[in-house]
């Protein structure tokens, strides 16, 4: 079979990208002629030294401390301290939305670093409460399941929606849950504590400490997934997390009060990065010295790569438009093809050492995998991650019995109404012409994977295997033996699976 070469004068447009500095390599090295999504990549495998997935290092090398490449977006109906901690403790990031209030912020932030790095945080309940109580906290986690401790915080029993199902709402837990308790001690080791609940044939156990008192839950999956990830801490061991700020008002004021709270990283944000707005916020945080990296953005091109780097970033955040909330393409016509723009602008970023983040725009651990195949050394994920258990938003059932959580973007009418609650009628009225985002949308829960450790599960196994067939034992090496290809439409709805028969 043989591929198409696209000869030069075939080209609409040269592409700017400086393919002397590319570590991906396309495929017979065909210069693609105009600008890629990541449907429109793919990849050849590659002959492979490396023997197993487990054996390929997805610790980031940006700084971050990320053990895995995912980064949660700053989005007020995604990332909240649930998703922090779930994500933390498998290796990932969150960053917290600019438009929370600091002294939330701090709260959230002090609250996630004295999570345990192995146990999950419990639903904690007492006898006298009702089978209302907690019906509406259960899918506040995705374990499903309280803790009924007594006055000394002691567990006495566990309650499931199993347990809970056809009773009377103000029936007490006393009366329902099961006293059948399984115990763990908080500081087994997680493979003992799998072996233990399976020979059980349990799913879950409370964890107690020396005193016997509730210090956190364990399921079999939980155990399972400590022995396959690294969580994300920092100096003193303890769960990272990062919060964004915006480019108006007193930058230096609040980066310095999200310092001082503790964040591992921060995050100058807003839509469109290359902007003197922009360059000045950046020069005031950098000011501040911080010694946790500054992620900038967000951009698509090398020249804002390179401004935004001058100005004392350390990440580049890259995309306009790809996200699944976003309308400014529609609206606006501005914006790019998201493997290419994170293609070039990582390229521009390794010239200076520093890094890019690939911020919207993946849908399937594919699209992950290209964009670290492009060059990113984090990648920004969203809506994807909205319809989960973890997401802050509460969770709402169709008439069919579908579960959904509800979705906005942050430059959605919505999110300014709420980011603008403070100012004058007038001053609302007139922002709330100008918006580039969907304001609803229902993000179903995947029945199959509900949680947000299960979509990590997903991605990360795909961008595990992905790192395989390139031959590649790391991150970096997976950028420099990529060898990608340029498909049509066709070929990439041949790669997709069949659920039924074509016949």
């Amino acid at each position: 079979m043989k591929y198409v070469r696209f000869l030069p004068d075939e080209c609409p447009g040269p592409l700017r990208i400086d393919w002397d500095v590319q570590h991906v390599r396309f495929l017979n090295d065909i210069k693609p002629p105009y600008d890629l999504t990541y449907d429109d990549v793919f990849m050849v495998p590659s002959r492979s030294a490396v023997g197993s997935r487990q054996g390929v290092d997805l610790a980031s090398p940006d700084g971050t401390g990320t053990t895995i490449p995912l980064v949660v977006a700053n989005m007020t109906a995604i990332a909240g301290r649930r998703m922090a901690e779930t994500v933390a403790r498998r290796g990932g990031l969150v960053v917290i939305p600019q438009d929370i209030p600091i002294d939330v912020v701090t709260d959230v932030v002090t609250w996630v670093k004295t999570r345990h790095l192995v146990l999950d945080t419990p639903i904690v309940l007492s006898p006298h409460q009702t089978v209302a109580d907690a019906l509406s906290l259960l899918h506040k986690r995705a374990h499903g399941a309280g803790v009924v401790v007594d006055e000394e915080q002691r567990p006495v029993g566990v309650v499931t929606e199993h347990d809970l199902s056809g009773v009377d709402r103000f029936t007490q837990l006393a009366e329902v849950m099961s006293k059948d308790l399984l115990l763990v001690d908080a500081d087994i080791d997680p493979r003992e504590a799998f072996t233990r609940l399976d020979g059980a044939n349990r799913k879950l156990a409370p964890a107690v400490d020396r005193d016997g008192r509730l210090a956190g839950i364990l399921t079999r999956k939980g155990a399972l997934r400590a022995t396959l990830y690294t969580p994300a801490t920092d100096a003193n061991g303890k769960l990272r997390i990062a919060a964004a700020v915006g480019i108006n008002g007193d930058v230096a004021g609040k980066a310095k009060q999200l310092l001082d709270a503790g964040v591992d990283t921060l995050v100058v944000d807003t839509a469109h990065g290359h902007q003197e707005s922009m360059l000045a916020a950046i020069k005031a945080v950098r000011a501040l010295d911080p010694q946790v990296p500054i992620a900038a953005g967000n951009i698509v091109a090398a020249e804002g790569v390179r401004d935004l780097i001058e100005a004392g970033a350390d990440i580049i955040k890259v995309g306009v438009g790809p996200g699944a909330m976003c309308t400014t393409r529609m609206m606006t016509g501005v914006g790019r093809p998201q493997f290419s723009a994170v293609l070039e602008c990582a390229a521009e970023a390794r010239k200076y050492g520093k890094h890019v983040w690939a911020d919207g725009g993946v849908r399937h651990p594919r699209d992950v995998a290209m964009a670290l195949a492009a060059g990113a050394s984090n990648v920004m994920v969203g809506s994807w991650f909205a319809g989960t258990y973890e997401s802050p938003g509460d969770l709402q059932q169709t008439a069919d019995g579908r579960l959904y959580k509800e979705s906005f973007g942050m430059a959605s009418a919505r999110a300014v109404r709420n980011r603008t609650s403070e100012e004058s009628a007038y001053d609302r009225a007139r922002k709330a012409l100008f918006e580039e985002g969907i304001s609803t949308s229902r993000m179903f829960l995947d029945p199959a994977r509900p949680g947000v450790e299960d979509l990590i599960d997903s991605i990360i196994a795909g961008v595990r295997s992905s790192c395989t067939y390139a031959g590649a034992g790391s991150l970096e090496e997976f950028a420099e033996k990529a060898i990608v290809g340029i498909q049509s439409a066709a070929g990439y709805a041949e790669g997709k699976p069949l659920h039924a028969s074509w016949n």
